[in-house]
């Protein structure tokens, strides 16, 4: 079943509250200063029976310019207006208002109501519908159906509500497999209940026992109750007006404006990447850096307009802006908006989220309005892929995506899969976390590996290549080494690039040695050869007299390393493959007739000195083949 919401709007006193209870047979005005004053002033809610069965919700929102904050909260979700004006009064300030506030924030589907109809004759019901006419001219009311009532004799309720039925049937069906989010309207105590929250449900399905969050005050709770039209239920649904009891919640802990959604499921924010359209009838336009009112969601929060292609925006244009806000609030990218000068206060503008958690975005930079006006226009997977390309960090996690997205992950999952599908991202896991991976960025990951190892090939020949970590913290990042491998290992699978011992190469590289190169490598392990188990210090090898500069033997000793000619002990000794070898197999032998060894052990089986004997020693610890235990040392293998 579609759950709908149907809302009142027009100018005070034009009879919003009284259609309702004539629709409903109930009032919706709840304080005892609207009794008294004849007015709504905070939302009122009730619901009703259509003829084919549905129940829909209704809002009640106060028509008086001192409670339009009450009235932008209460439009939240709406799917059907009955847009109000009074056959006595006519056309009024707060009904061009309203209208234009409607028009902004999207809602699609309405009509005309002009109550009053039995306190004027024929002619001026028909100056009035002329009027209307008129105002109602290039928004979506302009074909729409008008209905003139009595609320008080019951004349054209019936016309009402079947209109009502009519339109219900040609509302999109809201996406219950979406993130649950709820705009907070009302907060108040039931005794021996606690703190209950009220607002319409956007999207997904809330159930008893969810963990969920309280934005932006980060408030972590469960949904103890749900109440959907005066019933209790185990769950709500998209669309549906909802009460949630919470548990351990305070009612001043929370405010109207706040959101609920699942723990962890979106970010709070001080900006807001959109897309604003002012009002034609403005009387001048609005300058860059102008102070404004934000009203989003349930939510009212003072603002800085940051024109990001212009110095002033007329009335009746368009423009991307960023939003700079004095509080914190959440957002999700489509979300609607309404902006309003504070002093005086009136209606400007409004528009559409386009970026729920930017960055500060420069002025002028054409990249950037390309960028946002692509989102603009951009479904799901190509906000997914945005993010995947646009996005400085490399790594994005599906949660992460679902979070930049106030997304379900199940969501981003779908999604991500269609993209690998059609070969425009890679898929990685690690610990049962899905990483995609886009192909361009994979390509300039590539392209600059290679850059790199292409130079340094050039620059230095006899080297074998790059350390694999250098390559991975310049390319892939500190804070994900396993997941910066798992990608190496996909270009090393992929055949971009080679692996030797812990070095990385072009794949058709090979460091070759002259003639003079070989004599010095041969002399080198002589060297190395002749001194046994007493082991060389790197340096005194570099500093050979040979008349070979010390740059060209650093470079042959790295190669020798590299291919495993001879093996570094640490940062000071080296010693040949074969006496390395030998060291090993003389540990390994004594390890067949003994359950543990020791440095003084050690030092006598190699005919050396302490020093040397702990060196390969602790080298053996490092490469996992011994393990030591105070100033023992037992085999791994």
């Amino acid at each position: 079943m579609n759950h709908i919401i149907i809302g009142t709007a027009g100018h005070i006193d034009h009879g919003k509250t009284t259609l309702i209870k004539a629709l409903t047979g109930r009032e919706t005005d709840r304080l005892k200063e609207e009794k008294e004053r004849g007015i709504s002033i905070e939302l009122g809610f009730t619901y009703f029976d259509l003829p084919s069965g549905q129940r829909a919700g209704i809002i009640d929102v106060p028509g008086h310019e001192k409670f339009i904050r009450n009235m932008l909260a209460g439009v939240v979700g709406i799917d059907i207006i009955l847009f109000v004006v009074a056959a006595d009064e006519g056309v009024m300030p707060q009904t061009i208002e309203h209208l234009a506030i409607l028009d902004l924030i999207g809602v699609k589907n309405g009509f005309i109501v002009i109550t009053k109809s039995d306190l004027v004759d024929q002619d001026w019901l028909e100056l009035v519908k002329e009027e209307i006419k008129e105002s109602v001219k290039g928004t979506f009311l302009e074909n729409s159906k008008m209905i003139p009532v009595s609320s008080v004799k019951k004349t054209g309720i019936n016309e009402v509500v079947e209109e009502i039925d009519r339109l219900s049937t040609l509302i999109e069906p809201k996406d219950t497999n979406d993130l649950p989010r709820l705009p907070i309207d009302r907060v108040f105590t039931i005794q021996g209940f606690g703190t209950v929250v009220t607002g319409t449900l956007l999207s997904g399905i809330l159930k008893i026992g969810d963990e969920i969050e309280i934005y932006p005050k980060s408030i972590i709770t469960k949904v103890r109750n749900l109440q959907v039209h005066d019933k209790d239920v185990k769950e709500a649904y998209a669309g549906q007006r909802v009460a949630i009891n919470l548990a351990n919640v305070k009612k001043d802990e929370i405010n109207r404006g706040d959101y609920i959604a699942p723990k962890g499921s979106m970010k709070e924010t001080m900006m807001l990447d959109v897309k604003v359209k002012l009002l034609k009838n403005l009387e001048k336009p609005i300058e860059n850096r102008t102070r404004l009112k934000l009203y989003l969601g349930t939510d009212e929060i003072m603002c800085r307009i940051i024109l990001l292609d212009r110095d002033f925006l007329e009335p009746g244009e368009e423009a991307f802006a960023q939003l700079r806000l004095e509080e914190k609030t959440v957002a999700k990218a489509k979300d609607r908006f309404i902006l309003r000068f504070y002093s005086p206060m009136f209606t400007i503008g409004g528009g559409e989220v386009l970026v729920a958690n930017p960055s500060k975005r420069k002025r002028y930079d054409e990249d950037i309005i390309e960028e946002l006006a692509l989102k603009e226009e951009g479904s799901i997977i190509d906000h997914i892929e945005n993010i995947l390309i646009n996005e400085n960090n490399i790594f994005y996690n599906t949660k992460e995506i679902a979070i930049e997205l106030s997304l379900l992950e199940t969501s981003i999952i779908n999604e991500i899969k269609r993209l690998e599908d059609d070969g425009k991202v890679v898929v990685f896991e690690l610990n049962k976390e899905i990483y995609p991976l886009h192909v361009k960025k994979i390509d300039d990951l590539i392209d600059s590996i290679k850059t790199e190892l292409e130079v340094f090939h050039k620059k230095q020949p006899l080297r074998y290549g790059i350390p694999k970590e250098e390559i991975r913290t310049k390319y892939l990042g500190k804070n994900k080494q396993k997941l910066g491998d798992i990608i190496i290992d996909y270009l090393i699978n992929r055949q971009i690039i080679k692996q030797s011992r812990d070095l990385l190469s072009l794949p058709d590289y090979e460091p070759s040695l002259s003639n003079s190169d070989n004599a010095i490598k041969e002399k080198i392990i002589e060297i190395l050869d002749k001194e046994g188990f007493n082991l060389t210090k790197t340096n005194d090898i570099l500093n050979l007299d040979i008349n070979y500069d010390k740059k060209t033997i650093e470079n042959l000793v790295f190669f020798m390393i590299s291919k495993g000619d001879i093996i570094k002990l640490g940062e000071e000794y080296l010693i040949s493959s074969s006496k390395y070898e030998a060291a090993k197999n003389i540990l390994r032998d004594y390890f067949k007739t003994n359950e543990f060894i020791t440095a003084p052990i050690y030092r006598d089986l190699l005919k050396t000195n302490r020093k040397f004997a702990i060196a390969l020693l602790e080298h053996f610890d490092q490469i996992k083949l011994t393990k030591r235990d105070d100033d023992k040392r037992y085999l791994i293998e």
